[in-house]
């Protein structure tokens, strides 16, 4: 007779309800592999992060300590009515890693603290600790008395302490010197009270600006050209000096100190749009001369196994690295070299062994990032976890797909639940089950429209098991090129003096398996130009407040005509100024903090969620008020600003472009943060439709696009040839690649193994000629 405690093996969901979830119910069995698949905006994500993950993730929080839990993030219990047979859930998703310039690939998977130790014990000469071999630990001395207590006495002994650290003194760690152009710092031509400084931030009427202003340090009616040279040396350089300002207690810090303070501690990607311009213009980062990029101190970087010191081996491709590791054979440390093994194997076999350890976090991709997050778990000793990825095969080439399923396969059979949120068909075929969300998106989505086996989808009538099988057909007829665009000597990153010559007017793939050196030869070579448009999959920098109507622009014309319609001001027809609901200050909900409890956000009650003051709402557009407008659906809204007393020609052209990426179903006023990562770049898309660039760059525009929707983008990528834009995209789905006027293979490999154009044709050639992963992978996509 089974045991009680064998009965639990099943994850029970009961009318959940985040998002656009309808009462969705669902039986998932635990120790399985399940697919969660479904257009884009049918609620995967609502379902399978922010109801199950989240869950599981608060209710491990609720085992900690009340004070532990003050300094966690505070989880809200999600919308849903029985959750049973959770088990621990393992996150691993596509953030993007490291705003932080000192997180390389080595300190964020632990390769590198393991590296230190093994040089502390066998490199010579010997110079200390593991932390002698460490950027991020600088090396201190000091000395002074001390006063200890004896039998009853206070003796007083002199001591002296040393720190011997691996930072490099020179760049702190970094790796990079820092040149800052004064003149894009202020106009000397003007006074401080004139509006001298250009740093974004800085105001004269703001608190940094009074400082400058009545510091003493200078004239602030005097042009800056006229400064004395220890003026000059005041407002540029000095150090951090209390002040006394109004009564108030401040601290002045000169303008040089004061920007690599607020700038230059992010990392550049983090930055929001405008702050990176001022970067870019500002400062100029070089290599630092002493320790030549490697952050070390000299002690480090002359203290060696055999020839090889620690910057040689964080700098060495990891598949190097590892075969240099393997040939290490030393007792002593035998433990720390199998550790060390183990984690560089898993780099190679996740796909990751172009890499290096020192490489910046920040630069590596969201599938990348999510794949060295994936590292940290191949080796866990864990079993029973549940294990949540999303999308893991993007930014994955058709040969690495099958390394992926390997490895979701292997955490599957040592007995954990693994749950995957997926388009690609190579990935759901490995499914033991499958959940379908639709029938659509948004609204029209929420429901569970098909539950079971990968072969019961394929023989379902739902949007996913018609298109499952899609296969694309080679085009007969390619494009003429209207000319082209030369890339000449590209040796960025791995790529080997690439001369290639980018065609325009038509569809160019860039492909290529992942690390072969694309984004190198794309962003490096091709971005830069003028009348280049590039459409990356960064992220949208937006708060709870920020929707698709503010961040396209369609709510500056649609204020403009509430206000001409009215007779009335354009500001109170925005939720973030004057026609803002007093009560909820325009957020729409009542947020009350609970301290280590999860916040709670209630409907306020006043506007009822409409975001804004009662009398703002007496006043239409075409027999609509403006809550009315921002809670439209996109296609919708396209008739209502086409035609009629509503006609808004600016805001209909804004929303027939988003309908022509797909997102027809969104809404006009909901919250960027509710967004999927596909709809974020094709949003980004939609506003540079507009635009006049003559070539536009996109990355991976497939990603999180269901099959049904890829068609739709080839539509759009049709449309946008043919009016007269030249389109580059890198893309490693076969459908877009079939499509393609053009196309450009990198490889033959990864890192040192690629970095060169294996094939350059069209979709046809390509498939004839045979010789690359690629074409092999296209010809069995194609059939033939």
């Amino acid at each position: 007779m089974p045991a009680p405690a064998d009965s639990h093996d099943l994850i029970r969901v009961q009318g959940a309800r985040e998002n656009n979830l309808k009462d969705v119910s669902v039986e998932l069995p635990k120790r399985r592999l399940t697919v969660f698949t479904g257009v884009s905006g049918s609620g995967k994500s609502s379902l399978v992060f922010g109801t199950i993950a989240a869950e599981s993730q608060r209710m491990i929080n609720e085992t900690y300590s009340a004070f532990l839990q003050g300094f966690m993030p505070t989880l809200a219990r999600p919308d849903v009515d029985v959750l049973d047979g959770l088990t621990t859930a393992i996150i691993v998703d596509q953030e993007r890693m490291g705003a932080n310039p000192r997180s390389t690939v080595g300190t964020v998977t632990d390769a590198a603290a393991v590296l230190r130790i093994v040089f502390s014990r066998l490199a010579q000469p010997q110079i200390g600790g593991p932390q002698a071999y460490s950027f991020n630990v600088a090396s201190v001395s000091g000395a002074g008395a001390i006063t200890t207590e004896r039998a009853g006495k206070q003796v007083k002994e002199r001591k002296t302490f040393t720190v011997t650290g691996g930072m490099c003194p020179t760049c702190e760690g970094r790796g990079t010197v820092v040149d800052i152009d004064r003149t894009a710092l202020y106009d000397d031509s003007k006074s401080l009270n004139e509006g001298a400084l250009t740093i974004p931030g800085i105001t004269m009427d703001g608190w940094y600006g009074r400082i400058y202003r009545e510091s003493g340090f200078f004239d602030p009616d005097k042009p800056i050209r006229d400064y004395t040279a220890t003026e000059l040396d005041d407002l540029l350089h000095k150090e951090a000096t209390k002040l006394r300002i109004s009564g108030i207690n401040l601290t002045y810090l000169g303008l040089l100190p004061q920007v690599r303070k607020t700038f230059l501690a992010k990392d550049r990607e983090a930055m929001q749009p405008h702050i990176r311009a001022f970067v870019d213009r500002a400062v100029a980062f070089t290599t630092c001369p002493d320790c030549g990029g490697t952050r070390l101190a000299e002690a480090a970087r002359n203290s060696r196994i055999g020839e090889v010191s620690i910057a040689d081996a964080c700098a060495m491709q990891i598949t190097d690295l590892r075969d240099w590791v393997h040939g290490l054979d030393e007792p002593s440390v035998a433990p720390l070299l199998g550790a060390l093994r183990h984690s560089l194997d898993s780099f190679v076999e996740i796909g990751l062994g172009y890499l290096s350890l020192d490489r910046p976090s920040g630069t590596l991709s969201g599938g990348e990032a999510q794949r060295v997050k994936m590292i940290r778990h191949l080796g866990s000793s864990l079993t029973d976890v549940t294990y949540v990825f999303d999308e893991p095969t993007i930014g994955l080439h058709p040969h690495d797909i099958a390394r992926m399923n390997t490895l979701l396969l292997q955490l599957r059979d040592k007995g954990n639940t693994v749950l995957v949120v997926e388009h690609k068909p190579e990935a759901i075929a490995i499914a033991d089950h499958v959940v379908d969300l639709g029938p659509r998106a948004g609204t029209a989505g929420g429901e569970v429209v098909f539950e079971g086996t990968v072969e019961g989808l394929r023989a379902a009538d739902t949007l996913t098991g018609r298109h499952l099988d899609d296969r694309a057909r080679l085009k007969d007829v390619v494009r003429t090129p209207t000319g082209v665009l030369e890339v000449r000597g590209a040796s960025e990153h791995n790529l080997r003096d690439v001369d290639v010559d980018v065609p325009l007017g038509v569809l160019v793939v860039v492909t290529g398996v992942a690390g072969s050196g694309k984004s190198s030869l794309v962003h490096g070579s091709v971005a830069g130009r003028d009348g280049v448009v590039v459409v990356d999959q960064g992220a949208i920098r937006g708060s709870r407040r920020s929707n698709p109507a503010t961040y396209t622009g369609l709510l500056e014309p649609v204020r403009k005509a509430f206000a001409k319609a009215n007779g009335v001001k354009p500001a109170l027809f925005s939720a973030n100024s004057e026609g803002a609901c007093p009560t909820c200050n325009g957020a729409g909900v009542v947020y009350t903090d609970l301290a280590m409890m999860a916040g709670v956000a209630t409907t306020c009650e006043q506007c009822e969620g409409r975001r804004f003051d009662d009398a703002v709402l007496e006043y239409h557009l075409g027999g609509k008020d403006v809550s009315e407008v921002l809670s439209m659906p996109v296609s919708e809204a396209v008739e209502f600003f086409a035609a009629g007393e509503s006609a808004v020609p600016a805001a209909a052209r804004i929303v027939a472009r988003m309908v022509d990426v797909g997102l027809g179903y969104l809404t006009l006023g909901q919250p960027l943060t509710t967004l999927s990562g596909g709809e974020r770049q094709r949003l980004k898309l939609a506003t540079h439709l507009g635009g006049d660039g003559g070539v536009f760059v996109l990355d991976e525009p497939t990603t999180g696009l269901h099959l049904a929707d890829v068609e739709q983008l080839l539509g759009l990528l049709d449309r946008l040839v043919e009016s007269g834009t030249s389109v580059v995209v890198i893309e490693h789905h076969q459908a877009v690649m079939a499509h393609a006027d053009w196309i450009i293979d990198l490889g033959p490999g990864a890192g040192h193994d690629g970095g060169r154009v294996v094939f350059e044709g069209t979709p046809a050639q390509l498939v004839a000629d045979g010789s690359t992963l690629t074409a092999q992978h296209l010809a069995a996509y194609v059939g033939r």
